[in-house]
C-alpha cells in the first residue's frame, strides 16, 4: 500500500474502531459518486476487506442523476473497472428528478436525497446492512455551520446512523479525515474526474461554508477538530 493511501487507511481504521462501524459478517455498500472522496473510500474498504477480523464484504453503487437542470454522472465503465480491479462488486443506477412544485425544496437537497434513497433501495434489495459514505470532517463541519446559521440547529452528519425505515446503518469512515489529505491522494492516484459535475456546486450554501471555514481556520488551525469534538465526542465517552 502506498504511503498516502496507508496514512488514510490507518486514520479511517482508527475512526471505524472508535465508532464501532464494522462487525464480522457486515455487507458494506459504498455510495460511489465518482468524486475523490468516494473513490478513496472504495480503495480503503477494499483493503479493509482483505483483513480477516472483522470479516466484511464490500460493494459499490453509482447513482447517476438527470432532469431538473441537473446532469450528474461519472464514467460508468471507468468506475466499474476501478472497483473490479480492487475486488469490489459494482452496481449502477440512474434516477430522474422532477421539479418539486409542491414542497419547493432546495435543488441540492432534492438531488442528494434522491440519490441517497436509491442507495437505500439497492442496499435493501441486495441485502447489504451497512452503507458507507465518503463524507470527511470538512463536510461534517460545513453541515454543522449551515444548520446553525440557516436553521438554528446544532447538528450534522453523524459518524454512525441507524436508519429507522430501512434495515441499514450509515457509516462515515472518513469522519475524522481532512479533505486536503484526500485531495493529495486523488492527485497521486490520478482519479478520473466526473463527466458532468453539479451545475450549482460553485454557488451553493456549502461553498459559502467552505469560505467561512477557511476564515475560521486563520483563527484556529484546528477548528475542524474542535467543532467535531464539541459535537460528537460525548457520544463515545
Amino acid at each position: 500500500m502506498e504511503e498516502r493511501l496507508l496514512q488514510i487507511f490507518r486514520k479511517a481504521s482508527a475512526s471505524m474502531k472508535r465508532w464501532k462501524m464494522l462487525e464480522s459478517g457486515d455487507r458494506v455498500l459504498v455510495g460511489l459518486s465518482g468524486g475523490k472522496d468516494s473513490m478513496a473510500l472504495v480503495e480503503v474498504l477494499s483493503e479493509r476487506q482483505k483483513i480477516w477480523v472483522p470479516r466484511i464484504e464490500v460493494a459499490a453503487c453509482h447513482v447517476a442523476v438527470e432532469g431538473y437542470d441537473i446532469m450528474y454522472q461519472s464514467d460508468e465503465e471507468y468506475l466499474r473497472t476501478f472497483c473490479e480491479e480492487r475486488g469490489v462488486r459494482f452496481f449502477a443506477r440512474k434516477v430522474s428528478l422532477e421539479e418539486d412544485r409542491k414542497e419547493r425544496r432546495n435543488k441540492c437537497w432534492l438531488c442528494s436525497w434522491t440519490r441517497r434513497e436509491e442507495l437505500f433501495r439497492v442496499a435493501e434489495r441486495e441485502c447489504f446492512n451497512k452503507l458507507a459514505l465518503g463524507h470527511h470532517i470538512d463536510d461534517i463541519v460545513e453541515t454543522l455551520l449551515m444548520n446553525a446559521i440557516y436553521t438554528g440547529r446544532l447538528e450534522s452528519m453523524p459518524p454512525v446512523l441507524k436508519m429507522d425505515n430501512f434495515r441499514l446503518t450509515v457509516i462515515r469512515p472518513f469522519c475524522e479525515i481532512k479533505e486536503t489529505l484526500l485531495v493529495e491522494l486523488a492527485n497521486e492516484r490520478k482519479y478520473q474526474e466526473q463527466k458532468r459535475k453539479c451545475p450549482f456546486e460553485d454557488m451553493s450554501k456549502r461553498q459559502r461554508m467552505k469560505q467561512l471555514l477557511a476564515e475560521l481556520e486563520t483563527m484556529n488551525p484546528d477548528v475542524r477538530e474542535s467543532l467535531f469534538s464539541g459535537l460528537y465526542n460525548k457520544l463515545t465517552q
